[in-house]
């Protein structure tokens, strides 16, 4: 993909906790499969992987919470983030604005790629489906802005082009980020802020970096 220019933003939006729940999914389909098993309530989450914190619960738990959402039709099942769908749709008709979902697949894959597209034909419509993006590095993709659950993305890229925006999910909302790095609360914190404070300070460099060139 071509590099982004000042007043030109692409944006990438994760797709799992950020536009779709996947841990309300995870946890309803676990009590639903095992009931009685210990399980990890949301507001206990700690740690990206559900899968390593059930492992913490007891061993035999974390093939049997990655054997919920490794099943067919729990991608495809999976309820919205609120407001997600309205902030997409918004996004996408912003002047000079690129948005795409960046998704990662499961390793064990026989599922989720179909159900992914799915999902975003189902709540986003056919458009989304050309900007769907399935990859497991994300740092290889150009863009200006990440909007990502995942609290730490790393990659073949030390240095990715775009600038990691941590959406709150359960799993994340306990860490303290580091300045500069910044966080959406969620779809109905100041998510047009944050794209139009990038494009500012995009414009800013640009501004910058033609004055150096022209010797001023």
């Amino acid at each position: 993909m071509a590099g982004s220019t000042a007043s030109h933003l692409r944006v990438l939006v994760d797709m799992d906790g950020v536009l779709a729940d996947f841990e309300g999914g995870v946890l309803r389909a676990f009590l639903a499969r095992y009931p009685g098993e210990p399980h990890v309530e949301l507001a206990e989450r700690r740690g990206f992987s559900v899968r390593d914190q059930y492992r913490c619960l007891r061993e035999d738990l974390a093939a049997k919470v990655a054997s919920v959402y490794e099943s067919p039709g729990f991608f495809l099942g999976l309820e919205p983030i609120p407001g997600a769908i309205e902030a997409m749709q918004e996004m996408i008709h912003m002047q000079d604005t690129e948005v795409f979902i960046c998704t990662s697949p499961l390793m064990k894959y026989e599922h989720c790629i179909l159900e992914k597209y799915r999902w975003v034909e189902k709540h986003l419509g056919p458009k989304f489906v050309e900007r769907l993006i399935l990859i497991r590095d994300k740092t290889v993709v150009s863009a200006d802005l990440l909007f990502d659950d995942k609290d730490t993305i790393k990659g073949v890229e030390p240095k990715p082009s775009w600038e990691h925006i941590l959406f709150t999910c359960c799993h994340n909302k306990h860490l303290e980020l580091q300045t500069p790095r910044r966080r959406l609360q969620s779809w109905a914190d100041d998510w047009r802020g944050i794209v139009e404070n990038k494009r500012r300070s995009n414009a800013e460099k640009e501004c910058y970096a033609s004055l150096i060139a022209n010797g001023n």
